[in-house]
């Protein structure tokens, strides 16, 4: 109680920890708050917390209670599934998948991802858990980071034809990205145009908490 209190002055890490994926993974006390953090970024409860919040808030927290399914791509703290579950009250099937044992662990210990019983968290790569799987989803939410980069095959065609593909009719992608320079904000560009207007409604929302970029995708068909 006294960490708690004493973060509101000064933050308090209370567990660090190295990551081969992640570099450093530190839980630290921030005004009162558990956080997740990278050496360079929040990975989850802080800012990053906010940012997603903000786009399920677009699509509409009474639409997503009525989904069935919902994968979210990049779990790190699970804080979005925690806005799910805590404040959507989203009673369907999550599925939560992350290459990084060493966060799932700190998840589980710190912010109890193991005790919400809709919940199944997979460890494997991303780009090739949606080549495998057999299931389609109401939402997809993507939010992979390695600290402050993104992972190449994000932006790859392949990827993006696949999560179109599992995506269920009406259903929506929420995509969190980051731009940091001139390179990444036309590789954004890009990724928007591969999208067919007629099949989809794509609309960006940029300098979300000064870098990032929330990418919402929604199906028509």
């Amino acid at each position: 109680m006294f960490k708690k209190l004493f973060s509101y002055l000064l933050p308090i890490t209370i567990f660090k920890q190295k990551s081969n994926i992640s570099q450093t993974l530190e839980v630290t006390w921030t005004d009162g708050k558990l956080v997740l953090d990278s050496k360079n970024t929040n990975y989850s409860y802080g800012s990053l917390q906010r940012i997603l919040r903000k786009g399920l808030k677009i699509i509409g927290f009474e639409r997503i209670e009525t989904m069935k399914s919902i994968l979210v791509l990049g779990v790190a703290g699970g804080s979005v599934i925690r806005t799910l579950v805590d404040e959507i009250h989203f009673k369907g099937k999550i599925t939560g998948v992350d290459i990084d044992q060493a966060v799932i662990e700190i998840a589980n210990a710190y912010f109890k991802l193991n005790k919400i019983p809709n919940l199944e968290i997979i460890i494997d790569d991303a780009s090739e858990f949606v080549q495998k799987t057999k299931n389609k989803f109401d939402l997809i939410i993507i939010d992979i980071f390695q600290d402050t980069k993104m992972p190449d095959f994000l932006f790859e065609t392949y990827f993006l034809n696949r999560i179109c593909f599992l995506l269920n009719p009406k259903g929506f992608v929420l995509f969190n990205t980051m731009i940091l320079n001139a390179k990444q904000k036309q590789l954004h560009l890009d990724y928007v145009k591969n999208f067919d207007p007629n099949k989809y409604k794509v609309t960006k929302f940029n300098k979300l908490e000064e870098t990032n970029e929330l990418i919402l995708v929604e199906s028509k068909l």
